[in-house]
């Protein structure tokens, strides 16, 4: 029996955006630290270490995959996980385990 919480969809994008393209590892630090707390893109690089371009790289790529949401104008543009993703995070995290990322 499948448990509740379990969204084959979800999954297959979080296998693709983290596993089977470049720099998925980035992404999946940029998202838990979204989970953590919302922020900017200057937030996230100041706080992760990455250069700005990066961050808005991977923000980009996880935002045209319905993963983050924003609220705000250009540079003060706050970025949030989107509900989907928040409310199914032990998917994300246990995709995370199993590719071995580096996440605290």
């Amino acid at each position: 029996m499948r448990k509740m919480t379990e969204d084959p969809e979800l999954r297959r994008l979080l296998w693709y955006v983290l596993g089977a393209t470049r720099g998925g590892e980035n992404r999946a630090r940029i998202v838990k630290a979204l989970r953590d707390q919302p922020a900017n893109v200057n937030q996230l690089s100041t706080r992760l270490s990455m250069d700005y371009r990066l961050v808005t790289h991977h923000v980009e790529v996880l935002s045209k995959n319905s993963l983050l949401h924003a609220s705000g104008d250009r540079y003060g543009r706050m970025y949030f996980l989107n509900p989907w993703l928040e409310s199914h995070f032990e998917v994300f995290e246990e995709i995370a385990r199993k590719l071995k990322f580096e996440l605290d």
